[in-house]
């Protein structure tokens, strides 16, 4: 089984129209309700699976992580720079506002030793997995 981002959508909606969905909220909401979708990767290797959130500008305790049913949740803040007296901005092109991500987590997921590190602007999520038992038997032919 894979990591699978949640999606509060349909089931039977694709990913991509989700995201273009998605993607059509926060560009004509966002501004309004100072709301973003970070981008994500999704990795997996033989021991874990990991998540990377891009999110420069978020200080650690800005954050919330939880796992609740099988479902991981990442949550948090950046908030926009005050401005201060003779600073003037031309452009600002980086996201402001509060984020929400989910992903169903796998069955084989060790829950308890979910860890989470941010550095360098990514928030990475490591979800270790349980080892894999092999049920192999020999019946013998009579």
């Amino acid at each position: 089984m894979k990591l699978v981002r949640y999606n509060q959508l349909e089931p039977q909606v694709p990913a991509s129209f989700s995201s273009m969905i998605d993607r059509l909220f926060n560009e004509s909401l966002g501004a309004n309700l100072k709301q973003f979708s970070p981008a994500v990767d999704i990795a997996e290797d033989e021991k874990a699976y990991e998540i990377h959130v891009a999110v420069p500008g978020v200080k650690k305790s800005d954050f919330k992580i939880e796992l609740l049913d099988g479902k991981l949740t990442i949550s948090g803040e950046r908030k926009q720079e005050e401005k201060k007296e003779g600073k003037n901005f031309h452009s600002i092109e980086t996201q402001y506002g509060s984020f929400k991500r989910s992903f169903f987590i796998p069955e084989d997921v060790k829950e308890d030793q979910v860890e989470a590190a941010y550095e360098d602007g990514l928030l990475k999520i490591s979800l270790p997995k349980r080892e894999k038992k092999v049920n192999k038997s020999t019946i013998e032919v009579k």
